[in-house]
């Protein structure tokens, strides 16, 4: 799970909930609520915030992998895409329904074949 990824992360650093949440400029009772499963659906622009501070990536928080493992499937464009979008405003909500879109439009594509 997401929180206890992050969780993990903070206590390896010496951070509390406190002092992360300030380095990452997020609401502490949020990422209480993420770090306890009360929450389990961050969005991406949560996520980079917190990653910076926990040196990892959004794609170690996401995956249970060990960052340096998921960051040799990760190429620097990916990585650039994936920051440009964020900062467009796309959450992860969005990028799934792109990806369903996205399923959808190739299935109907095969049919019409």
């Amino acid at each position: 799970m997401i929180g206890d990824r992050i969780k993990a992360l903070r206590i390896s650093k010496g951070y509390s909930i406190t002092k992360l949440a300030e380095l990452a400029g997020v609401s502490k009772s949020y990422l209480s609520y993420i770090e306890r499963d009360m929450r389990n659906n961050p969005s991406l622009e949560f996520l980079c915030k917190i990653a910076k501070p926990l040196n990892t990536n959004i794609e170690f928080l996401l995956n249970a992998e060990s960052s340096t493992e998921h960051n040799e499937y990760i190429d620097e464009e990916w990585r650039t895409l994936l920051s440009q979008a964020i900062e467009k405003g796309l959450n992860k909500d969005d990028f799934q329904a792109l990806q369903e879109f996205i399923q959808f439009r190739n299935w109907v594509s095969r049919r019409e074949v």
